[in-house]
């Protein structure tokens, strides 16, 4: 496993629960792993909590009074790009994604193991503070697809595309491969952490993701390649 190379101390994590019991448990959880720990009971708490203390992860629940979890999702993606995890009953596919799209980077269904949380929360937090060294500058794929990885930019025909932190790190795994197939548990593994090996809907969504982005036809791609039942492939590079 990767080594953290940040102090709990210096985390802030804001809950975002509508029942005093969750925000409770979660909150002593994460206390006892020295996190500093913030608390809103609604969608307009929580987004005050995130104007005036710009927490480095928010965990938040979907199923509030008044302004749901999605709804605050939608308004915290104005503003910021701080990850999110979301907390709910709902188990259904369809809500998964509906917070998947809105920008969240991941979800867990009530009721949850404690132990569970903070593991998505401390692999969540390494992908954040830790992105992939690049090995190459500027990658040149082609005359319609030019990748800086220093400067964390994708030109797509003239084009400069913005890439969530998530759709990058499975870009840059991707590129850095060319030609090489890589298998759904490589990929989860690398980009999202040993936990999510058997998370494959997430690999789905956002190879969606990054094809919409950078596929002249997201129907018929011809840089991200799928191996059937096994994995992916980037196209092989020129030169």
């Amino acid at each position: 496993m990767e080594k953290e190379n940040f102090d709990h101390r210096d985390i802030t994590i804001l809950i975002v629960d509508d029942e005093p019991r969750i925000r409770d448990l979660v909150r002593m959880n994460l206390e006892l792993e020295h996190y500093h720990v913030l608390e809103a009971s609604s969608g307009e708490e929580a987004l005050e909590q995130l104007r005036e203390n710009l927490p480095d992860l928010i965990v938040l629940d979907v199923m509030m009074p008044d302004m749901d979890g999605f709804e605050t999702l939608r308004q915290i993606r104005e503003v910021s790009t701080v990850p999110v995890i979301m907390l709910t009953v709902r188990q259904d596919e369809h809500d998964r994604i509906r917070g998947l799209d809105l920008g969240a980077d991941d979800y867990i269904a009530k009721p949850f193991s404690p132990r569970e949380l903070l593991s998505r929360i401390r692999a969540l937090l390494r992908r954040a503070f830790m992105p992939p060294p690049a090995r190459k500058t500027e990658i040149v794929v082609d005359k319609d697809l030019k990748i800086d990885f220093a400067r964390r930019e994708v030109i797509v025909r003239g084009q400069k595309v913005t890439l969530r932190p998530t759709e990058y790190r499975l870009l840059y795994h991707l590129v850095n491969n060319a030609g090489r197939l890589l298998t759904h548990e490589t990929l989860l593994s690398k980009v999202w952490g040993r936990e999510y090996r058997d998370e494959a809907h997430y690999l789905r969504l956002y190879i969606t993701y990054l094809r919409q982005k950078i596929e002249k036809d997201p129907a018929h791609p011809q840089y991200i390649l799928t191996e059937r039942g096994v994995g992916y492939r980037f196209k092989e590079l020129e030169g």
